[in-house]
Formats: structure tokens, C-alpha cells, sequence
């Protein structure tokens, strides 16, 4: 590869390693755990390709809450400013200027032409139609890659499906995620096929499932099926996976700084948006109650709109009666995302007690019963001091969910290196704690902080501020939260 390449931000040692392994190898995954720059390494593959005339063109595809990251923070950050580039984000329900912009694709560019989907557009006609007409206009001299790759692993998905046939197009493929097994050895089969049809050596997944599976017949009722009842030759298929691919975790990365710190955008539901906007705007949101009454969300100060507005965004509303009203929300979906993307222990916080009771539970039902474990007003201490030592030196329980002025202080949980924030609250002291509870004497390994964002609302404001710092006790009680009121939800 280019000897000569400028990168705009140094590499780490692993970093390097990733890029000279996969080179100019026309099908690569970058299996490298959250919090050690797969993005960067992604970019500069890219870059180094396109420098030694190899590719014109990238079709980067993420998630709904990561995508928008590639075209704001990561490009922008790492791509080297000797490579003339464009960027052109995909929007679904785009506006004139959005379409324009998009449509400029077509025209010719003496440069570098990156452009950037969400995963979920390939479930659609109009996103297979749109992956296909990149394929036929610049595959041959293109890149295509999925960004949290375990987002095909489903066979039977159609946007796998879709994916699989569009990737056929393009000279250059890589993969990108923390851990392309998430729940069986099973997952890889469909992430492999987008690298390249028959790459494991079997041309269905029914072959690839016999010779990794032991497969058991059930019977019930009238019905007749295979059951999955354990796995073998995993060291023959770990072999063929590191053939094509590169797997760095972060206990691993020597270099690596302490503490790294990402978001993951979620977007709001429709409901969510009018809620959200309705309590920002006019301190006020109303429901139907069983009795078919109207129950009423009113916020007489400043402080206690913010603080609707964010339970908003996590899904639930306590009305004026103090009855809980709750509503879909995709913030519990991105985390379900982010942990599956991990593999070992991570603490999430949130200041709520709705969000640490309702996440528990959904991570006992997704990954089975006794993984999680609340921490919050109502544990007893008993309970307390149980759950710590059991996340602690237990392996059972892997994800602990607690409410940061309660559980910020003091506790030692260096067994996690991922923390999750999942609604954060105003105050700089529980914020810093709370970090600290896995940042500590014990902790072996570099730990990275997530926090759940959606755009144009508080949610930015507050992380912003309190990864500045600044104190915001007095801000949220002064002036600028009018400012904040004045932030609405696109």
C-alpha cells in the first residue's frame, strides 16, 4: 500500500496492524471490540485504496444511530485533507435541498465520492434499487461496507438478502463490529457471504449448519423441526473466519487512552416527537386515561419541563395523578444494539427509576434470566452489597443498571469496561462518580462511555456540557435553560 500516505490522525499500534493485514485484500472484516477506532481504520483503508487508484468510490452503511456519525464526527476527523472527497448522507424523507444534494451524485467528481446509508433502507424496495444502481455505476471501481455488521446477520432477512446481492457489484468489501458472533457461531454464516459468496466453504447455510451444529429433530405436535442443541468444529471455523479478517480487543491495545468516549444517535418516534415538542412548547402533554378521561402532564417551572422532556425521550410520562403513562421508544432498542456488540460486563445509568426497572427486565428476557441486576432508591442493602460482589466475581451477572445518585458512589465495578448512559441528569458530581465506578484501582483494561443521544434535544445539551465539565445546577436554573427551550425536535 502507499508508503507515502499522510494519515490525519496518528494511528494506535493495533490500528496499524488492522490496515496492513487487510491491505489491498478485496474482502476484509474488522472485528475490533467498541472503543478501539474501527471507524478510523475503515477511513484510512479507504483513503489509501482510492490514493493508489484502486477505488473512486465508498458505500459506508451503518444503523439509524450510528450513520449520521460517519458523516459528522468520523469522516471529517480522520479522512486526510490531500484527498479530494464528497459526502452524501442518505435521507429517506428528504427535503428539496436534501434531494438536491443527493442528486448530485450523478455528476462527474474528480475525487473520492463517499456516501452513506442507514442499514434498515435495504428492507425497502426503494433502498435495494438505490444499493443497486451504486453497484452497476461504481462498483467496479467501488467499496461497499456495513458498519455493526451483525445487522445481517439474519439469513432470512430480506435486507440481508438484499445486501448479499448488492455487495456481488463491488470490488472491495469489509466488514465492521465488535463481535460478529452476538448469541451462536451461526451468526457469521450471512456477515461472511456479504465478503464473498461460499468464503466459509459452503454454498447454503444448511451445509454450514450441519457441519457446525449438532442439530436435533423435535416433534410438536403435528409439526416437525430442527433444534439447535449445541455447537462443533469451532476451531476448524475460527481458523476460516481469521483468514479474512482481523480481531483486536481492547484489554489488548496497550496504547489505547483510559477513557474513550462515543454516542449513539436514536431517533424519536412520531409520538415521541409531538409529546416532546408539546411539553417543550406549551409545558403541557395530555392522555386518554382508562376511564376514557383526559389524565394531564403539566410542568409549572423550568425545571421540571426539562425533566419531562427527557423522560420523553426515554418513553415514559408520569401524569398529574402521578399515573404512569408509557410509549415506544427506540432508545431501549439501541442499547440492546450496543450490548450485543460487547462481550463482556457493562454498567448502563439512568437517572430514572422507570428506565433501570424496564431495562433490567428486558435484559433478563434477551439474554437470559439473572444476567442484570437493578441498583437504585429501593434495593435493599442487603441485596446491595450482594449484587456488587456477584458482579464483581460471579459470571452470571454481567449487566448492572443503576441510578448514579444512588449506586455513583463509592462502589468498585471494574469488572465492566463499557458504560452505558442511558439518560443522564444534571449534575456534573454523580456524573464524574459515576464514570469512576468502573475507571478504578482493579481495572485491567481501557473502559469506554456511551451515551444515548437524540438530536436537537436536551439530550446533546446535557452531554455536551457535562463532557465539558461545566456544572449545571445553576445553568438549568438560570437563563439558559430558556435557550434550551428554544431547541426543537426535527
Amino acid at each position: 500500500m502507499n508508503c507515502k500516505y499522510n494519515f490525519k490522525t496518528k494511528p494506535y499500534k493495533h490500528q496499524q496492524t488492522a490496515l496492513d493485514v487487510a491491505g489491498s485484500k478485496r474482502s476484509f472484516g474488522f472485528f475490533m471490540e467498541m472503543g478501539t477506532g474501527k471507524s478510523k481504520v475503515l477511513i484510512d483503508n479507504i483513503a489509501m485504496l482510492y490514493q493508489a487508484g484502486e477505488i473512486n468510490f465508498a458505500l459506508i452503511i451503518a444503523p439509524k444511530g450510528v450513520y449520521r456519525n460517519w458523516v459528522s464526527k468520523e469522516l471529517p476527523q480522520h479522512m486526510p485533507d490531500d484527498v479530494p472527497n464528497r459526502v452524501v448522507r442518505w435521507v429517506s424523507s428528504a427535503s428539496k435541498k436534501q434531494q438536491r444534494e443527493m442528486a448530485e451524485i450523478k455528476n462527474p467528481f474528480d475525487g473520492l465520492t463517499i456516501f452513506v446509508m442507514n442499514v434498515e433502507a435495504f428492507s425497502t424496495l426503494k433502498g435495494k434499487q438505490v444499493g443497486q444502481w451504486f453497484g452497476r455505476t461504481f462498483g467496479r471501481q467501488g467499496m461497499i461496507s456495513i458498519d455493526e455488521s451483525t445487522t445481517i446477520k439474519n439469513n432470512k432477512a430480506k435486507r440481508s438478502k438484499n445486501l448479499c446481492e448488492i455487495s456481488a457489484m463491488f470490488k472491495y468489501k469489509r466488514l465492521l463490529t465488535g463481535s460478529p458472533i452476538t448469541k451462536s457461531p451461526l451468526d457469521i454464516y450471512q456477515q461472511a457471504e456479504f465478503l464473498g459468496k461460499g468464503i466459509l466453504g459452503h454454498e447454503s447455510f444448511y451445509t454450514f449448519q450441519m457441519r457446525y451444529a449438532v442439530i436435533m429433530k423435535q416433534k410438536m405436535g403435528m409439526k416437525v423441526f430442527n433444534q439447535v442443541m449445541g455447537y462443533k468444529n469451532i476451531e476448524e471455523l475460527t481458523k476460516k473466519i481469521d483468514s479474512f479478517s482481523y480481531r483486536v480487543l481492547k484489554k489488548d491495545c496497550l496504547d489505547l487512552p483510559e477513557k474513550v468516549y462515543t454516542v449513539r444517535h436514536v431517533e424519536m418516534t412520531e409520538d415521541q416527537t409531538q409529546m416532546y415538542e408539546n411539553i417543550r412548547k406549551y409545558a403541557l402533554q395530555m392522555f386518554d386515561d382508562d376511564d376514557g378521561e383526559a389524565a394531564i402532564v403539566s410542568t409549572p417551572a423550568v425545571i421540571t419541563q426539562l425533566l419531562r422532556m427527557q423522560q420523553v425521550l426515554s418513553g415514559h410520562l408520569k401524569d398529574d395523578d402521578d399515573v404512569m403513562h408509557t410509549f415506544k421508544t427506540k432508545r431501549i432498542d439501541a442499547l440492546k444494539d450496543i450490548l450485543q456488540e460487547h462481550d463482556g460486563k457493562a454498567i448502563i445509568w439512568s437517572r430514572f427509576r422507570h428506565d433501570i426497572k424496564m431495562i433490567t427486565q428486558m435484559l433478563n428476557d434477551e439474554f437470559g434470566e439473572g444476567c442484570a441486576a437493578s441498583y437504585f432508591g429501593d434495593t435493599s442493602d442487603d441485596d446491595r452489597n450482594n449484587i456488587v460482589k456477584e458482579f464483581q466475581e460471579g459470571q452470571k451477572l454481567r449487566y448492572f443498571v443503576g441510578n448514579p445518585a444512588t449506586a455513583g458512589y463509592g462502589l468498585t465495578l471494574t469488572e465492566a469496561n463499557l458504560v452505558v448512559y442511558y439518560a443522564n441528569d444534571f449534575n456534573l458530581e454523580t456524573r464524574m462518580q459515576s464514570e469512576d465506578r468502573a475507571h478504578r484501582i482493579g481495572q485491567k483494561n481501557r473502559v469506554t462511555y456511551v451515551d444515548l443521544i437524540t438530536e436537537n434535544t436536551i439530550d446533546e445539551k446535557i452531554v455536551k456540557s457535562l463532557q465539558a465539565k461545566i456544572e449545571l445546577g445553576a445553568k438549568v436554573l438560570g437563563e439558559e435553560a430558556r435557550q434550551w427551550l428554544s431547541i426543537s425536535a426535527k
